[in-house]
């Protein structure tokens, strides 16, 4: 297996992965969306890092995407990854595990000195491998606030 960085003309790469991905949280995926999405953020360093990881026979086994929010609390830029995603059948075999170290390695090398995520509760299977490599869980809760105005039955949670 190989970590590679995904640019513009190599997001094709990663695109059955982020579809696979998004249905994993109940999200409906759209490649041409995705397509012009992973090519614009991809292609600007300042917005986003992305790794694809390649098994044996160069085929896409998972993904990872790094973005850099700014902050008020601590100024400056955060290293947030944003996406992890590793196709089932190479889980529990280190691929996750080295897609979360070359992001690490790329936070370190451009100067963050914190790399953060985020996953569903549910995902324990996830968690297992970020409390086995030593990441701390964050006191902070997560919120989303739809930005159009709510119908008064409006319950749906947001993803």
């Amino acid at each position: 297996m190989r970590i590679e960085r995904v640019t513009p003309d190599s997001v094709g790469l990663i695109l059955q992965l982020v579809s696979a991905y998004q249905r994993f949280y109940q999200a409906e995926p759209d490649e041409q969306r995705n397509r012009k999405h992973f090519s614009l953020v991809l292609g600007d360093p300042a917005l986003s890092v992305g790794f694809v990881a390649l098994d044996d026979n160069a085929a896409p086994v998972g993904f990872a995407t790094l973005y850099f929010p700014l902050s008020s609390v601590t100024p400056g830029a955060h290293c947030l990854l944003n996406d992890l995603y590793v196709i089932r059948a190479k889980r529990g075999r280190g691929t996750g595990r080295a897609l979360i170290d070359r992001c690490r390695q790329y936070a370190y090398e451009a100067g963050y000195a914190i790399l953060q995520w985020q996953t569903e509760q549910s995902n324990t299977e996830a968690q297992w491998l970020y409390d086995r490599m030593g990441a701390k869980q964050s006191r902070w809760y997560s919120y989303s606030l739809r930005t159009a105005p709510a119908a008064a039955d409006d319950t749906e949670e947001i993803q």
